[in-house]
C-alpha cells in the first residue's frame, strides 16, 4: 500500500472524528489530537519509510529543493471528498514526522466557534485604517477567530480584502467583499516582499497570517497609517505581552521613537485560550480584549506597560475585558468548570474571589 494512501486513510478518520490535528512520527501509529487531547489511532505503525515517501509523493515541485536542503517544510495538501490540510513535515532523530491541520472549507461563525464578543469584533473588521492583532499561543484558536473576522466581512461589507498566508487556511468565495488570497512561497516568495507589493493592489483590508519580523511590522504600520485594516496574529499570552513584542522587532535606541507611531496605528489587541467544556466533547475561547481608546494610546505613548492590564480592566465601556471576567462568563454560564478557569487564569486569586462574588478592580472592591 503506497504511503499516500494509508496516510489518507489516517486523515479521512481524523476529519471524521473532527481532529484538529494529526501527528505522524516514524514508527509509531497515527495520533490525533481531539478536543486538545492527543489520542493514538489504533492501527499499524508508520514505517520511517512511508513518512518519508508521503513527503516525497506529495511536497510541490517548487518546494522540493527546500525540503531537501533544509529538512523542514510547509505547504498545503487536499483530499478530494475529505478536505485541505496544512502539512510542516521535518526531521527528528534522522527519520521523518509530519503534523497536519485539518482546514475547514467554510470558515466558522462567531456563534460556531462560541465567541463570546463578536459584537466588539464586528465593529473592529468595520474600522477604516489601523492594526488588530489576535494573540494567543499555538493551538489557541487565533487563526480561526480571523477567519469569522474575515467571513463576516465578506458577507456584510463592500470590501477588497488580499490575504498573505503561509499556507492558505480557509477558501473565501467572494460575497459583498472581493478577496484576493495569497500563498507564501507560491505566490510570493515571503511575507516581507508580498506586504511591500500589497499597498499597489488597492486593499481596503490586508490579512497577514502572522507578524513575524521587522519588516512585516513596519510594512503593516505603513498601510494602517494609510488608510488600510490590517488584520494579523501574533504569539502572545496577554495584551501587555503583545504591544511589548511589538517594540521587540526594532533594536533599543529606536523603540522609544516607535512609541508614537504603534500608538497611534494599534487599534485592538485580543487574546485567546481554549478551555474545555464541562462535558469534555468540545473547547471555549476564554478572551482579553484590549480596545485601544485615547487612555491606552498614552499608556503605549509613554511606555507605561505596566499599566495595560488595568487599563483593559477598565475599559468594559467600549468593548475591552480581562481573561479572569471571560472566564468568570463561561463559568456563570455553566460552560466550563470552576477548576479549570482557576487553572487557565492569570491570576488565580482574584478569580477566586470574583467566584465567590467579591470583585477588585484598580480601585478597590466595588461590589
Amino acid at each position: 500500500m503506497r504511503a499516500e494512501e494509508i496516510i489518507n486513510s489516517l486523515l479521512k478518520l481524523a476529519v471524521e472524528n473532527e481532529a484538529s490535528d494529526i501527528h505522524i512520527k516514524s514508527d509509531k501509529p497515527g495520533i490525533l489530537r481531539l478536543n486538545g487531547i492527543l489520542q493514538e489511532v489504533d492501527m499499524e505503525p508508520i514505517s520511517a519509510a512511508e513518512s518519508r515517501d508521503f513527503i516525497a509523493e506529495t511536497v510541490p515541485y517548487k518546494f522540493k529543493d527546500d525540503w531537501e536542503h533544509n529538512g523542514q517544510i510547509d505547504y498545503s495538501y487536499s483530499i478530494e471528498g475529505i478536505g485541505r490540510f496544512r502539512v510542516n513535515g521535518f526531521f527528528q532523530r534522522g527519520t521523518v514526522s509530519i503534523v497536519f491541520r485539518h482546514v475547514k472549507d467554510n470558515p466558522p461563525t462567531f456563534d460556531e466557534l462560541n465567541i463570546s464578543n463578536g459584537e466588539v469584533l464586528e465593529k473592529l473588521c468595520q474600522m477604516k485604517d489601523g492594526i488588530v492583532l489576535i494573540c494567543g499561543a499555538t493551538g489557541s484558536g487565533k487563526s480561526s477567530t480571523l477567519a469569522a473576522m474575515m467571513n463576516w466581512i465578506n458577507n456584510n461589507l463592500n470590501r477588497h480584502v488580499v490575504t498573505l498566508e503561509d499556507p492558505i487556511e480557509f477558501n473565501f468565495k467572494d460575497r459583498k467583499s472581493v478577496f484576493n488570497q495569497r500563498e507564501i512561497g507560491i505566490d510570493a516568495p515571503s511575507f516581507s516582499q508580498a506586504m511591500r507589493a500589497v499597498l499597489r493592489q488597492d486593499p481596503d483590508i490586508i490579512l497577514v497570517g502572522e507578524m513575524r519580523d521587522k519588516t512585516t511590522f513596519e510594512t503593516a504600520l505603513t498601510a494602517a497609517e494609510t488608510g488600510h485594516l490590517v488584520l494579523s496574529t501574533l504569539h502572545s499570552s496577554g495584551s501587555q505581552q503583545a504591544v511589548q513584542r511589538l517594540f521587540e522587532f526594532f533594536p533599543p535606541e529606536q523603540q522609544i521613537i516607535m512609541r508614537r507611531q504603534i500608538a497611534g496605528s494599534l487599534k485592538a489587541v485580543c487574546t485567546q485560550c481554549l478551555i474545555p467544556s464541562l462535558e469534555g466533547d468540545k473547547r471555549y475561547p476564554a478572551i482579553e480584549t484590549f480596545v485601544i481608546d485615547s487612555l491606552g494610546k498614552n499608556v503605549i505613548q509613554e511606555g507605561q506597560f505596566e499599566k495595560i492590564p488595568a487599563v483593559v480592566e477598565a475599559g468594559k465601556e467600549i468593548g475591552s475585558n480581562t481573561f479572569n471576567q471571560s472566564l468568570y462568563e463561561l463559568v456563570q454560564a455553566g460552560m466550563i468548570s470552576k477548576n479549570d478557569a482557576l487553572k487557565f487564569s492569570p491570576i488565580a486569586k482574584a478569580l477566586e474571589m470574583n467566584l465567590k462574588g467579591i470583585f477588585l478592580s484598580t480601585g478597590g472592591i466595588v461590589s
